[in-house]
């Protein structure tokens, strides 16, 4: 079974993957994240050069992905494993054999995305904050809107990325059972006492989930 986690930077996709990891009720789970599989090379990618004129790998881009090597790596696991990968472009791996799937789209205003990247780049790693910001406006921002904001379109569940991972990923699971991960197959709301995601239709007809939020907007 594999599970993709999709959506920009920043948005919390790998903290929803930690949190699918735990609350699975299936064994084994494995986790791959996709910034493990950037082309390391010049000869490979999308490389690009600096102020400096230093070629730097674009990954922005999905051609700088190695997605050939992480489907392989994934596609040995699935027939006896949960399997979850999240990163850019995690909707794109594709598998040679049929394998029950889940896509999900991790969704969050640019703002807040672009606030957690310069707390976690900036205040956190010591990234110089004027090059993060240029590189966004010339570049990332647009890279974005080009190859992650469409995808959303193909996934089969929107989910609120400043929603409580905990709660969003017993929603996902309860979504992926619920259809027998059947894509666009109708699910409502499961009973209980705890607080519960409200689920609401998309413009396009999908599913989105927000939960209650550990931080306001």
């Amino acid at each position: 079974m594999l599970v993709t986690l999709t959506g920009g930077a920043g948005a919390g996709k790998t903290t929803l993957a930690t949190a699918l990891a735990t609350t699975a009720s299936r064994a084994p789970v494995r986790v791959f994240h996709g910034d493990d599989y950037y082309f390391g090379t010049p000869e490979r990618g999308v490389w690009m050069p600096d102020e400096a004129g230093v070629p730097r790998l674009d990954v922005g881009d999905p051609r700088s992905m190695d997605l050939g090597r992480l489907g392989h790596d994934v596609a040995a696991l699935t027939a006896t494993s949960v399997v979850i990968v999240d990163g850019l472009f995690a909707r794109r791996v594709t598998l040679t054999a049929p394998c029950p799937r889940f896509d999900v789209f991790v969704d969050l205003p640019a703002d807040l995305r672009l606030a957690r990247k310069i707390q976690r780049k900036c205040l956190r790693d010591g990234f110089p904050l004027d090059v993060l910001l240029r590189n966004y406006l010339n570049h990332r921002r647009t890279a974005h809107e080009k190859y992650v904001e469409p995808v959303r379109h193909d996934c089969d569940l929107i989910v609120d990325g400043g929603a409580a991972a905990d709660v969003l990923a017993r929603r996902i699971w309860t979504e992926a059972t619920g259809k027998g991960l059947n894509r666009h197959a109708d699910s409502g709301q499961q009973p209980g006492t705890a607080p519960q995601p409200e689920a609401c239709a998309a413009p396009d007809g999908r599913q989105v989930v927000r939960a209650p939020r550990t931080t306001a907007r």
